[in-house]
């Protein structure tokens, strides 16, 4: 099931979804850059800005701010293209209910949190853990925390042919934290691949901030 938009309009413009689609993109054209004219220059970025557990336990004052650079690192174009497209969807609403300046420290706190789980479970391991997907989980969570009826126009293969439905939010959220916790336990957690777990963990920070820290829509600015 591919999302293409849901249709729960805002009133204000998302300026903080475009910063962040804008800068992951960026930041991307410079790794692509970076891995045309010096590709053992990539490795020693990543080594840098990238989340690697061994190193992030081992010296983690210094370390720490990988936790969030990590968030604008993308493994592939794929990669960079399902999340800012997953971000773009339900990320302006979000936005629109916790404003601004609250919408970004909630999105790199999703991410910081979602980063450090995944590390968690592999403190020994020396793949870099890169990606967005976290912080975007959690700003899925909170969408379905507030919009659990807001319907998601989906795009959905029957054999050859494509068709599209509209499914309530709750439905279709639930199935994609549901496919993330079967997946994470099929996964050799040792291994390069998706990090499920930053998935999982940074949809429920986000589900769980606008469930119990519910904040009233701040003022148009």
């Amino acid at each position: 099931m591919i999302p293409l938009y849901d249709e729960n309009p805002t009133r204000t413009k998302p300026l903080v979804v475009w910063g962040l689609i804008l800068a992951n993109v960026l930041i991307f054209g410079y790794e692509f850059y970076l891995f045309q004219t010096a590709p053992e220059v990539v490795i020693r970025f990543f080594d840098d800005w990238a989340v690697i557990p061994q190193q992030l336990f081992k010296r983690p004052t210094a370390e720490a701010i990988t936790l969030v650079s990590s968030q604008f690192l993308h493994g592939g174009v794929l990669h960079l293209l399902g999340n800012v497209w997953f971000l773009w969807i339900f990320g302006n609403n979000v936005e629109e209910q916790l404003g601004h300046i609250r919408f970004l420290c909630f999105y790199l706190v999703c991410g910081l949190v979602a980063g450090l789980a995944q590390a968690a479970i592999g403190p020994g391991s020396e793949i870099p853990v890169v990606g967005a997907s976290g912080a975007i989980a959690g700003v899925m969570g909170a969408y379905v925390v507030r919009f659990p009826r807001a319907k998601i126009v989906t795009l959905i293969p029957i054999v050859i042919f494509f068709t599209t439905v509209r499914i309530p939010a709750i439905f279709f959220l639930g199935y994609w934290i549901a496919l993330q916790v079967l997946l994470h336990f099929m996964a050799d957690v040792g291994q390069p691949g998706v990090a499920y777990l930053a998935h999982i963990s940074g949809f429920f920070v986000g589900a769980f901030y606008l469930k119990f820290f519910d904040i009233p829509p701040p003022r148009k600015w």
